[in-house]
């Protein structure tokens, strides 16, 4: 029967009672009066008809809530993936157009596809490639993108397309003058609506308040005939089930893109999904996420759907309503099915400015340049990465993977570079027996005739010549040193070239007189010592010790020194007059 939910997980929610069920359809119902208007909104930032991310919302929840591992996480249109969408489409079609809408759903298989095998494969672990500074940079700058690009339908002006989309914006702000003022005030008074409410009165759905409140005055003053833009005409029932059409050529061009999406919106769902997790006392399984959220988007692109991920605001929002299993996301998937099939001639007056107004004030809660500030005072390298990978991706824009990949890229790098040149300390001893480093106090008593050096990172070919030289210059410091102690309680991994490099190092100082002797190192490293022949070459448990006080105390003794022996600690000074 595991085996049977561990291919099946939703087999877990069973059985349920009455008061399960109910927390989950009131959590559902409410998910969805948040859902369709925002995945409306959602799927026009994305360049396609609103009435497409109603598509979105439907089979995607349901299949990622029925696969996925998380309980409470809400599947569906999110914005910055629909911005990703948008940015990846735009040079090979023009937006809204039926090729734009292929290449879409064609996308969505894509992306589907790669999560999948990712799950299946067990290497949910890929995610890690795009660090959280990344990320952090780069959810800031998408969202001021996000929040910009929809200032043309606040203002109801035209806004240009080109490779510079600060000179798209700053068009559109040129054009101010010409804005279609009836709607600048849908679009304003819907945002002072949904902003007002969400401060004063959290607990009421914003967004459909808005949007019913726009829709019903609308019809009543007769927007359209002002020359407004709606949503219009919204195809009644069911999107037509079928295979997305497949450009060979076209899909080469996008894999890269498609990676990207991938990797962002599961990046974003299990973030969420951990989040939730934590306050649940719930486990999230990374690798059965991307399963779910894999089956989501092949099935959504078999009805129409362009990429879905988790969402923040949708989640947060399943989780305070009580939702307890992933039923509720069927219930939501439930009522937008019956939007879709009855209510659509209901929002054929929907303003665009409004969905405008439900873009931004969504995007709002994205902007978090604290986090980027937080990132830089916990280490340097990922504050410069959150940096470069928001300035690259405004500087991108419209094209952000380009950012998002050159963040990643810096990230990677310098990371690399850390690991490069690990800490490396020369270090002296307390009477208390701990050491610490001689850089940050010099006053530790030292002795001459024997060098402690401690390595604070795995010995590999990026850092083995870091390791010698290191060794190297402590040795030229202390000229007259007998003994070299390598304490290697942080060396945590030995490949090949660390091992050739320390055989070649030992070899080297026995011929000058000079013996390394190494103190609490791993079991991993001393099995690759014993796998080579490294041990015995560097003396075996002769010169191989537990902890650095057996070390220590083993040097002295060869050295037959019955005078002070200011490296060994308080405790085992008496020691040394006994063994002499």
């Amino acid at each position: 029967m595991n085996a049977v939910k561990r291919f099946l997980p939703f087999l877990n929610w069973f059985p349920m009672d009455a008061a399960v069920l109910r927390a989950d359809l009131v959590a559902g119902i409410t998910v969805a009066l948040v859902l369709i208007p925002q995945s409306m909104a959602y799927a026009q930032l994305a360049g396609l008809p609103p009435y497409y991310g109603l598509y979105a919302a439907f089979l995607p929840g349901a299949i990622a809530a029925l696969f996925g591992s998380s309980k409470q996480l809400a599947t569906g249109p999110v914005a910055v993936v629909s911005l990703l969408t948008a940015s990846a489409l735009i040079p090979f079609a023009a937006i809204g157009s039926e090729p734009y809408i292929g290449l879409a759903i064609m996308m969505t298989l894509m992306v589907g596809i790669f999560q999948l095998c990712l799950g299946l494969l067990r290497l949910g672990v890929v995610v890690s490639f795009l660090s959280h500074p990344v990320i952090v940079g780069f959810t800031n700058a998408a969202a001021l993108v996000i929040g910009l690009s929809q200032l043309s339908k606040i203002f109801g002006v035209p806004m240009g397309r080109s490779e510079s989309f600060m000179a798209d914006i700053w068009g559109v702000i040129e054009k101010i003058g010409d804005m279609h003022i009836p709607t600048f005030m849908f679009g304003a008074a819907a945002f002072l609506i949904m902003y007002l409410l969400k401060r004063y009165y959290p607990k009421l759905p914003n967004v459909l308040i808005a949007v019913s409140l726009a829709i019903i005055t609308s019809w009543v003053v007769g927007f359209v005939d002002m020359g407004g833009k709606v949503v219009g005409e919204i195809p009644e029932g069911l999107p037509n089930m079928a295979i997305p059409d497949l450009d060979l050529a076209i899909m080469s061009k996008l894999i890269f893109s498609a990676i990207v999406i991938s990797l962002v919106g599961f990046m974003e769902a299990i973030s969420i999904a951990k989040a939730m997790a934590a306050k649940t006392k719930d486990r999230v399984d990374p690798n059965q996420e991307l399963i779910g959220q894999g089956l989501a988007n092949i099935i959504g692109s078999i009805a129409q759907s362009y990429p879905a991920s988790g969402s923040f605001s949708r989640s947060a929002v399943n989780l305070s309503a009580g939702a307890k299993t992933g039923m509720s996301s069927l219930f939501t998937a439930l009522v937008v099915l019956i939007t879709l099939l009855f209510l659509t001639p209901l929002l054929y007056h929907l303003p665009q400015a409004v969905l405008a107004a439900v873009i931004m004030m969504a995007v709002i809660g994205l902007v978090n340049f604290a986090a980027v500030k937080h990132a830089w005072y916990a280490n340097k390298h990922d504050g410069l990465a959150a940096i470069v990978t928001f300035v690259a991706t405004l500087g991108f824009a419209p094209h952000l993977d380009k950012g998002i990949m050159m963040g990643a890229g810096l990230a990677i790098f310098l990371f690399l570079f850390r690991a490069m040149r690990p800490r490396i300390a020369i270090l002296g001893q307390y009477e208390d027996g701990t050491l610490r480093d001689l850089h940050v106090h010099p006053d530790l008593p030292t002795d001459d005739r024997i060098i402690i050096i401690r390595f604070d990172g795995q010995l590999f070919f990026a850092n083995i010549s870091y390791f010698e030289d290191s060794v190297l210059a402590a040795l030229a410091s202390k000229p007259d040193a007998k003994y070299i102690l390598v304490v290697g309680d942080g060396i945590n991994q030995l490949d090949a070239s660390g091992e050739e490099v320390i055989n070649h190092l030992v070899e080297r100082m026995h011929g000058n007189g000079i013996i390394m002797v190494f103190a609490g190192l791993k079991k991993q490293v001393l099995d690759v010592m014993r796998r080579t022949n490294l041990f015995e070459h560097i003396g075996g448990d002769n010169n191989i010790f537990a902890t650095k006080d057996q070390a220590l105390m083993e040097i002295y003794n060869r050295i037959g020194d019955d005078g002070e022996r200011p490296l060994l600690p308080y405790y085992l000074q008496p020691l040394k007059s006994s063994n002499t």
